[in-house]
Parts: structure tokens; C-alpha cells; sequence
């Protein structure tokens, strides 16, 4: 039979089948036949939420089976694992990227903003800025320039706040009949945003470490929930907070290629591929952002992202 990984850890995965023979068991607690799944190579972790896969029950252990095939995945957004030194899946079969951020409480932080966006856009796979605690928002002029800029460029934008609720109307109505996939730092409100939208998934909260203006890592793993408890209200994977995101499957030269404001410039300085876009005359990109076109603050987080890059291949 056929079902959808919701979650998993460890090479233990939970699978929903669609079919249910097992006597209201609604997951299935699943490993991998034979240890080795063809298509999962390279991965830090074979499987992801989002998955879909052929498992097969154990006559002997009602509630487990084995996963023995994966069905081709339309799409991953995943991420560079440093520590494995290889990709790590977050979500599989994805329609939209949710790239989740806060004006303060902890403070806007672009930066990583724009890491979020570029492995979306590697991904191919189309992203819309979530801004949590819009409540907490005292008009910071830094903050409003940062984000009518990627209203600028193309990225759809949403302000919402899980405490007083507004924006969740939309944002549920953004999510309906889609599976969406839900990024950001630790303590930007995952959790809480998760719980105003479904009720019933009742997760876990974590506080915010005043000292430093982070959150605690509450979320240690992804899952799928559904809104509603129905495929056709939308499914959210919610994905671990993280402090730092290193993009995957993006090649220092390439990377402009992923800014989208860049990528129409890439090719066209007097240097053409060559250029660096740091230092050469006659670069596009340089010059695009002497005049206005691309915001300072993007080209120093290029720069900093490509030299991240530069030091990891």
C-alpha cells in the first residue's frame, strides 16, 4: 500500500497510509527494508515529511511495517547539513515555502531571510514571507524599508501575529488545498503560529532567552500536520528552528543566479560569467546597487553567503 511520511527520526518513520486496514491506527511506525532505499542517496536522512511511499505491514507487529519504495518526489526543499557534510531533506512534495520572521522579540533578521529564499528559489519552488508578532512591530524604520524591498522585487508578503490573530485568515486561506512548508529561526513562533491555525496539534512552546534574544529549540524534527484535520484544509510541515541556514546544491559562481533581482544582470558585466561581482569594472550588479536597484543590505548578504560558499566547496 501506499501512504505519506508525517514524521520520522533516527531511520523510524511514521507513515499515514491511505488506506487505513489497521484497525484505527492512524500511523503506521515504519523503518526502511533492507536498510537501503533506492533514490535516497546522498541524503543526510533518506526520508522526509511530505514523502510518499510503498510500505508493506508486519504480520506479526500490528502498527509496523516496512517502507520498501519511494514514489518520485516532485520537489525537496532541503538544506546543507554541515556537520554530515551533506544535503538534509526538511519536506518533500511542497507547494510553497513559508519563509517565517519577526519584526523584534527576536529582532528581523534579513540575513537569514534571504538564505531561506535563495534555497527556495534552488528548489524552484515559489516562497511568500510570513512576518510573526506584526503586534510587536513599533514602526522601525529599518524594518519597514527591509521588507517593502522584497515587496519590491517580487516576494509576496504577509503580517500576521498567532497572539491577537490578525492575519490568519489569509495566511489559512494561502495554505488551503496546498502542503506548505514553515522556516525560520528559533523562537520566531512556529509553534504558536501552528497552533492558532490547527488546534488539534497542540505543540509545544517554547520561551524566548532575553539575554540573547533567542528561542529555544522546541521542534526537533519535522511533521506533517493537517489544518483541520483534512488534506483539503491544507498540511503544514513545520521544520526545526535553526540559527544559521547554509542553502544546498548552490555553487559560489551560480549563486547570483538565486537573488532574483540579481539574476537578470548575471552574464551582462564586462567580465561576463568571470565576474565576481566584487571588485571588477563594468560589473551590472555593482553598479545596480550604486543606483538603487539592488538594496545594499542584499548585496552584503550575498557577499557574505558567496563567501560562506566559497569556504565550503
Amino acid at each position: 500500500m501506499t501512504g505519506l511520511i508525517v514524521r520520522g527520526s533516527n531511520n523510524i518513520f511514521y507513515v499515514r497510509p491511505d488506506t487505513d486496514p489497521c484497525a484505527g491506527n492512524e500511523e503506521i511506525e515504519c523503518r526502511i527494508k533492507g536498510k537501503v532505499l533506492k533514490g535516497v542517496e546522498g541524503y543526510y536522512n533518506p526520508l522526509a515529511p511530505g514523502d510518499r511511499v510503498h510500505i508493506e505491514l508486519d504480520p506479526l507487529h500490528p502498527g509496523k511495517g516496512l517502507v520498501t519504495e519511494l514514489v518520485e518526489r516532485k520537489n525537496a526543499f532541503t538544506r546543507f547539513n554541515q556537520k554530515g557534510m551533506a544535503p538534509q531533506l526538511l519536506a518533500a512534495n511542497v507547494d510553497l515555502v513559508f519563509c517565517l520572521t519577526t519584526p523584534a522579540s527576536p529582532p528581523f533578521r534579513p540575513r537569514f531571510l534571504d538564505r531561506v529564499l535563495v534555497q527556495a528559489e534552488r528548489s524552484q519552488i515559489p516562497s511568500v514571507i510570513v512576518v510573526n508578532k506584526w503586534d510587536l512591530h513599533d514602526g522601525d524604520y529599518d524594518v519597514d524599508e527591509r521588507l517593502e524591498d522584497y515587496r519590491r522585487i517580487g516576494y509576496r508578503l504577509l503580517t500576521v501575529s498567532a497572539v491577537t490573530g490578525a492575519g490568519l485568515e489569509e495566511l489559512a486561506d494561502l495554505i488551503k488545498g496546498r502542503t506548505v512548508v514553515l522556516v525560520g529561526q528559533s523562537g520566531v513562533g512556529k509553534s504558536s503560529l501552528i497552533n492558532r491555525l490547527a488546534p488539534h496539534a497542540g505543540l509545544k512552546v517554547g520561551d524566548l532567552c532575553e539575554k540573547y534574544e533567542r528561542g529555544s529549540h522546541t521542534t526537533t524534527m519535522s511533521r506533517l500536520i493537517e489544518l483541520g484535520g483534512s488534506s483539503g484544509s491544507g498540511r503544514i510541515i513545520d521544520t526545526p528552528g535553526v540559527r544559521r541556514l547554509m542553502p544546498d546544491g548552490v555553487q559560489p559562481g551560480d549563486l547570483a543566479l538565486y537573488f532574483r533581482e540579481f539574476a537578470p544582470l548575471v552574464g551582462q558585466c564586462t567580465y561576463g560569467l568571470s565576474c565576481s561581482h566584487r571588485i571588477e569594472p563594468g560589473c551590472k550588479i555593482m553598479e545596480a546597487v550604486a543606483a538603487g536597484v539592488i538594496h545594499e543590505d542584499r548585496y552584503e548578504s550575498y557577499l557574505r553567503l558567496k563567501e560562506e560558499l566559497e569556504e565550503l566547496y
